[in-house]
């Protein structure tokens, strides 16, 4: 009896571990972080407290981006960050102003360009742009975990234990942070607002005190330009290296995706309306000025003050102010006791970028794979993304040795990539609404951004690198649950107008029903009498049954499912029951069983059989919607209705 006993208790152990990991959806939960989908009763915010919820974000790349700027640009830093301000404030900033307009329901950039193309070109657009916003979303993870240990090995005050343990110490706040999200995280605006309020606090003390002692000693502007001088000679050749090194300092452009996503948050006006939610759009796009603002003071003065005051040899490798070039001034020109309060508020806010770029990913990969058909059943749930996007942070960090200077250009890369395509969308949809001079405007701010990406991607391809690993596994993910999906019903509710719940009730009263299932040709009465005979004639059908023929059309067959409306038309005196789906089997499949469940009579449907080879019509049905019809329509009802004694009948000729 021990024997049996224990695979019983193995057993058991494992249905309530796979309920547990599989409890809950991930588009049902709540989480922390940019893109969290609130539910209808969730709490509203002022703009400037939804603005600190993104700021997290945005604002934390402050803990790396002047030494990574100083690293890429040398002592023309100040001068490359100024272009980026520039592009950051006449580029992206109306860029996502009109995303804004357009997208006001947190759908962003990726939405808009998957309603600008249509069918299967657009999925397959949003599926490579989903590649980059994991690329985006996932090394904003691991990277700032990375600076965040960097911070902690840094300080004076850390054990000594810790020294030469970067990759270990960052799995830990990896691990850390997934445990967090598998045992339930909810979001907190109210983290969020004290963590920024106190990080640009201490901010504006470390950047204002270098401030003050750049002014109070003019040599360090003179010794500054006369290097500058020294190195470019040329003012219109160092203009040119500055914009040359721009696309390295493009981290400071991250913030821009996560404020449009955090818009149902914002708390509009109390006219709004879900169709024109006026109010919202106005206080999103004061809160991606605001933020764009704040930022571009911070991105100017810090580099300004770091260039001047950091000896160039600690932004490198090894360097102690290698990935913290603002904290390597709050220890040496504040003291340790302030530096260790500067190093704690940046782990903080450092550690809750990573959740919300986590709750990011959480939230953006259930949002159109399922629709598409494209996400195995457990993808549905919370706790398994984590587990998967934790096992791929580790594999991340131990790549890149936890550097948060070999990840910055996989992390501009993602960045830029979104941004260009919110660029593209924004173009595309104004000169659709014959806006030509700003289409025009804003095809000049795409061209930048497609410059800077691709030069981004020549001086740095680690992250186009990832940014296709994880494309190939999307779509090889994507297109295989597709494949084992296809068979289901597809179909979220039927409807029939008066017309043709009047023959069905007419038909049913009879004593059953017969459907001839039609691909529409011409129309005409010959075509119809033609099916009907087969229908007779091949499948032996009394001539006294009445027949309804029915005919299902395919806008869009990239889209999963949907709704089925049915319309009865009549036809040289035949009764056809018309129908649009994004797949003919599911759809035929879906309306037998709603007549079964509505009349209480197994309906019959009659087919031929489809010429051409069976793995081409298998093909044509996953991709098209159509195919071999009659087998697979059989099929779906088999999966659906497992009792044969209750399943719909189905002929083929």
């Amino acid at each position: 009896m021990t024997v049996t006993a224990e695979p019983a208790r193995v057993t058991g152990r494992t249905r309530r571990l796979r309920a547990w990991l599989l409890a809950g959806s991930a588009q049902a939960q709540q989480h922390s972080g940019p893109h969290a989908q609130p539910t209808a009763e969730h709490k509203l915010h002022p703009w400037w407290r939804v603005m600190c919820l993104t700021g997290v974000d945005y604002f934390s790349t402050l803990g790396y981006q002047p030494g990574i700027a100083a690293l890429a640009a040398g002592a023309v830093s100040p001068i490359a960050t100024a272009v980026l301000v520039l592009v950051t404030l006449a580029g992206a900033l109306p860029v996502y102003r009109r995303v804004a307009k357009d997208s006001p329901h947190g759908e962003g950039s990726i939405a808009m360009l998957e309603h600008e193309l249509s069918w299967w070109k657009g999925k397959i657009l949003v599926l490579v742009l989903l590649g980059f916003a994991c690329t985006d979303f996932l090394i904003t993870v691991t990277l700032s975990a990375a600076d965040a240990t960097a911070h902690i090995l840094e300080n004076p005050y850390a054990p000594h234990a810790l020294e030469g343990h970067r990759v270990g110490v960052t799995l830990v706040l990896l691990t850390a942070l997934g445990a967090v999200f598998l045992i339930g995280f909810t979001e907190a605006v109210g983290i969020a607002v004290v963590l920024v309020a106190l990080y640009l606090g201490l901010n504006a003390i470390v950047v204002g005190d270098a401030l003050v002692k750049i002014v109070s000693q003019p040599h360090l502007v003179g010794d500054w330009h006369a290097l500058l001088v020294r190195e470019h000679p040329d003012p219109i050749a160092l203009i040119g290296f500055a914009l040359i090194v721009f696309p390295k300092l493009a981290l400071g452009l991250s913030g821009f995706e996560t404020g449009v996503a955090v818009m149902p948050l914002v708390r509009g006006d109390t006219a709004d309306t879900e169709d024109r939610p006026t109010g919202r759009i106005r206080g999103t796009r004061t809160l991606l000025t605001t933020a764009a603002l704040i930022m571009a003071v911070y991105l100017i003065t810090s580099s300004l003050a770091t260039t001047l005051l950091i000896p160039p040899e600690a932004f490198k490798a090894g360097g102690e102010a290698n990935g913290r070039a603002l904290a390597y001034l709050a220890h040496d020109e504040l003291g340790s006791a302030f530096g260790t309060v500067y190093d704690l508020s940046t782990i903080a806010i450092l550690w809750f970028a990573g959740a919300s770029a986590l709750a990011g990913l959480l939230n953006l990969v259930p949002r159109y794979l399922p629709r598409y058909g494209m996400a195995p059943t457990w993808a549905r749930s919370v706790r398994p993304l984590v587990l998967v996007f934790t096992a791929i942070g580790f594999a991340v960090t131990i790549f890149f040795q936890a550097s948060v200077d070999k990840q910055g250009g996989a992390y501009a890369t993602g960045v830029l990539v979104l941004i260009t395509s919110a660029a593209l969308a924004v173009t595309l949809a104004t000169a659709r609404r014959r806006g030509r001079r700003r289409a025009a405007g804003f095809g000049v701010i795409t061209a930048v951004f497609v410059y800077t990406t691709i030069a981004n991607i020549i001086e740095r391809p680690d992250g186009l690198i990832i940014g296709s690993i994880f494309i190939i596994a999307i779509m090889l993910v994507s297109f295989s649950s597709r494949a084992l999906r296809s068979f289901e019903l597809r179909v979220t509710g039927v409807r029939l107008d008066p017309a043709a719940q009047a023959w069905v009730r007419e038909a049913a009263a009879a004593g059953s029903l017969h459907l001839v299932a039609n691909e529409l040709d011409v129309g005409d009465a010959a075509e119809y009498a033609e099916k009907a005979r087969k229908a007779h004639d091949e499948l032996f059908l009394p001539d006294d049954v009445a027949l309804l023929f029915l005919e299902v059309s395919v806008p869009d067959s990239s889209e999963f499912e949907g709704e089925l409306d049915v319309r009865g038309l009549d036809r040289e005196g035949y009764r056809i029951l018309c129908a649009t789906s994004t797949s003919v089997p599911n759809a035929i499949a879906a309306l037998l069983l709603h007549l079964r469940e509505t009349t209480g009579a197994r309906p019959h449907v009659y087919f031929e059989w489809t010429e051409g080879n069976p793995i081409l019509n298998f093909l044509r049905f996953l991709f098209i919607g159509v195919g071999e019809v009659a087998t697979v329509t059989r099929e779906v009802l088999r999966e659906a209705e497992p009792d044969p004694a209750q399943r719909p009948f189905v002929h083929v000729a």
